[in-house]
């Protein structure tokens, strides 16, 4: 079995967020950038599937501009056997990375799909569920394990009032949560193997896609600064605050 991991190349987390002065994005110029850190989990989780003999290539997906291929070559170094960029220079939007996934894995015939249950720049969480309604495949989202069976997958779900666990027959997308694992440090001889390890480069018009935004961003503004804390002198006097003042009761 094949599994396929998308990718997406993000401003790194460690990194203080700047809006653009014209409000027309946010600041990607000299700025460290590094793999989605929910993507950097599906990686692992693939990885660690086939070190268990449950699959047998690992194949990343990444859409974006060149520069995405740092990013692939790091999920090689983890363990990924082949990678594909999808070269484009498009801010592409969810729905059509969607359908560029759906297209490349008609094209690699993958037996599960694994993602990063959002990016950490839009936090759209749309993506997987797309692409598991485009492909008509079962899904399994905000995954804290994985276990196979001999009908398909046995899944932890977080969800907002705790854990579920579902049984989901393969072919199948499921994305991750922070809980699923914990990704492998890449050591340097790893990173000197990536090197040689193939990486193709397509565009969204090889595959018939038209990646051109449906959604277009008006303005963009750093969120207001949080207004200093006070001290009560007792709860009666905090109760005052929230029912008068912040009318939260």
């Amino acid at each position: 079995m094949k599994i396929l991991i998308p990718i997406k190349r993000v401003i790194d987390f460690n990194v203080r967020i700047r809006v653009k002065k014209d409000g027309s994005g946010v600041e990607t110029a000299n700025v460290k950038m590094s793999m989605n850190p929910f993507c950097e989990i599906a990686v692992e989780e693939a990885v660690r599937i086939k070190e268990a003999g449950k699959a047998e290539e690992i194949i990343a997906v990444a859409i974006g501009g060149r520069q995405c291929q740092d990013i692939l070559r790091t999920a090689l170094a983890m363990g990924a056997d082949r990678a594909i960029l999808i070269e484009t220079d498009v801010e592409v939007q969810p729905l059509a990375i969607a359908k560029l996934l759906k297209a490349t894995i008609e094209k690699e015939s993958p037996g599960l799909a694994i993602l990063g249950k959002q990016a950490i720049d839009g936090d759209n969480n749309q993506t997987g569920q797309m692409l598991s309604a485009l492909l008509g495949w079962s899904q399994a989202a905000f995954a804290s394990n994985i276990e196979f069976t001999d009908t398909g997958l046995e899944v932890t779900r977080e969800v907002d009032g705790g854990l579920e666990t579902i049984a989901i027959k393969l072919p199948a997308v499921v994305t991750t949560d922070l809980r699923l694992n914990e990704p492998r440090y890449v050591k340097l001889p790893n990173i000197m193997k990536a090197r040689k390890k193939p990486l193709d480069v397509m565009t969204p018009q090889e595959l018939g896609v038209d990646v051109a935004p449906s959604i277009d961003v008006l303005d963009i503004a750093e969120p207001p600064a949080r207004a200093a804390g006070v001290k009560v002198a007792d709860v009666n006097e905090l109760v005052d605050k929230l029912r008068n003042e912040a009318k939260v009761i």
